[in-house]
């Protein structure tokens, strides 16, 4: 990816961020964070910047990659990758190192600590909030991922029919998905069908589609680096009543998921009234997940719309997923998700997907 004026804003933002922490430095260490301040996206690698320098530090394999998809200085690490985050330490003379706490391994911090004497103040930091409110940049991506997921459930309705396994269905998504330039799923696509639709989770299996059941299916794609997610249920054949009721429950729940996302309200007041209709609609028990999560560069990311969701106040540009769902054992399951943009004037869902009762 080009270099942009959008990366240095992105540094301005994390330099702000060190000297409110007293830091002089950071090691940064995790793969979603190398790439959204760098450019860069590999493996084993890390990031060391201070207040006018920011190096790159990666091995033999991504050296060339990492210069066309960076300008960072790219230094090479040849006896191993703490031996040159401690090379380059000291020669910027640094004392006081922020470190990535969530994500740096106890063995390795404690590895530096002894490599590194001469640092006075290790700093943890957790920098996935710097990440929260998107830029053009990102955005750019994030709709071009969604608008990948939205063309394969599109070709998907076509292909369901009974007989065809879980696993096929699977397989032809993720298929479709990389024909239309994914890089890979953003996750294990889930596809859960007649009773096995009472497991959230529920990644696809070697069983058999039923005429008359509902099918789930939550997935999504990658196009450079940003993923997308979104999870439809559709029913093989016609909905009895217990069927269509429960599909429409859901998808009041979740148009009011969408219609509460407001900037200056936090995730718990957003999660609230969707949780609250489906319980007095009976069936509180059986929605036991929050109504949304980040998305971004993970496929789970900060912000949360949950009952323990409280500290992040929304902002624009913020994205979150909106996916009420009722999951009963032994019946089966209904959810419904869209990826969905944070603006001034509430929220705008990116993902296209038609949400009325599809019956095959």
């Amino acid at each position: 990816m080009e270099w942009s004026i959008m990366k240095n804003n992105r540094l301005m933002r994390l330099r702000k961020f060190l000297l409110d922490k007293n830091a002089e430095a950071v090691i940064i260490s995790k793969n979603e964070n190398v790439h959204y301040f760098s450019g860069f996206y590999g493996d084993d690698s890390a990031l060391v910047i201070t207040m006018d320098k920011q190096y790159l530090l990666t091995d033999s394999r991504y050296m060339e990659q990492a210069k066309e998809q960076s300008r960072f200085t790219v230094l090479e690490q040849k006896s191993g990758l703490l031996n040159k985050i401690k090379e380059t330490l000291l020669g910027e003379n640094i004392r006081r190192t922020a470190f990535e706490s969530n994500v740096l391994v106890y063995d390795s911090f404690t590895a530096l600590q002894k490599m590194l004497p001469e640092i006075t103040a290790w700093i943890p930091v957790i920098l996935d909030g710097l990440r929260v409110q998107k830029d053009e940049e990102e955005l750019e991506l994030i709709k071009k991922a969604v608008a990948i997921s939205d063309k394969a459930f599109e070709h998907i309705i076509d292909f369901i029919k009974p007989g065809i396994s879980e696993i096929a269905i699977a397989a032809e998504l993720e298929n479709t998905m990389r024909k239309l330039g994914s890089e890979r799923p953003a996750f294990t696509t889930i596809v859960a069908s007649g009773k096995r639709g009472s497991l959230p989770h529920g990644v696809a299996t070697e069983k058999l589609i039923l005429a008359g059941e509902f099918v789930t299916m939550d997935f999504g794609a990658v196009y450079k680096g940003y993923h997308s997610d979104i999870t439809r249920t559709v029913c093989v054949g016609r909905a009895d009543p217990e069927k269509k009721k429960l599909y429409d429950i859901v998808l009041k729940a979740h148009l009011m998921g969408i219609k509460s996302i407001e900037i200056n309200k936090d995730g718990k007041s957003i999660d609230a009234p969707s949780r609250q209709y489906i319980s007095d609609m009976g069936y509180g028990s059986n929605y036991g997940h929050g109504l949304g999560h980040g998305v971004g560069l993970e496929i789970h990311e900060l912000p949360r719309l949950s009952p323990m969701a409280g500290d992040i106040i929304f902002k624009p540009d913020m994205l979150i997923t909106v996916e009420p769902g009722i999951y009963i054992p032994g019946f089966g399951g209904v959810r419904i998700e869209d990826t969905v943009l944070v603006k001034e004037a509430g929220a705008e869902p990116l993902t296209k997907s038609r949400k009325d009762l599809i019956e095959l």
